[in-house]
């Protein structure tokens, strides 16, 4: 038998757990930009996997894939030494599908790296993310290979 104690933390665990299981956890990344007059200020983004629509290319991961191929410039620096391998980039998908703050997070050479970052650069307007009916900003993460 359980005693009122044990009764109330019980109460509590389960609405606890009912609590929880129709809250959604938004994870959120903090990332500094530059803006008029070379101000750095702090912006939030949502990770990728925290909202409810995922940005995304026009015309999906196919058309994307062939961005790139097409897009990309091997260095002849970097061809001639034999040198491969995969930039490993993020960015922010802007509310209006833009992308901004792209860095390399784990780079290979200092010249596929920069083409990794002309690539992304490049890019048309994603496809926003969206959390409800709310576009927001989205930090991505994309990998850009290299082969010889």
């Amino acid at each position: 038998m359980l005693t009122s104690s044990g009764k109330i933390l019980i109460t509590m665990l389960l609405a606890m757990l009912a609590t929880g299981a129709q809250a959604q956890f938004r994870q959120v990344i903090t990332y500094q930009t530059v803006v008029g007059g070379n101000r750095v200020v702090s912006r939030e983004a949502f990770t990728f996997d925290s909202v409810d629509e995922e940005p995304h290319f026009p015309g999906g991961d196919g058309a994307m894939m062939k961005f790139i191929n097409r897009e990309r410039r091997y260095p002849a620096d970097a061809f001639e030494a034999g040198i491969q391998g995969r930039v490993l980039c993020s960015f922010v998908v802007q509310t209006d599908g833009t992308i901004s703050n792209a860095e390399v997070l784990r780079g290979v050479d200092k010249s596929l790296n920069r083409e990794a970052l002309r690539i992304i650069e490049r890019m048309p307007r994603w496809v926003a993310g969206k959390i409800g009916d709310t576009k927001v900003p989205v930090y991505c993460i994309l990998p850009i290979t290299f082969r010889l």
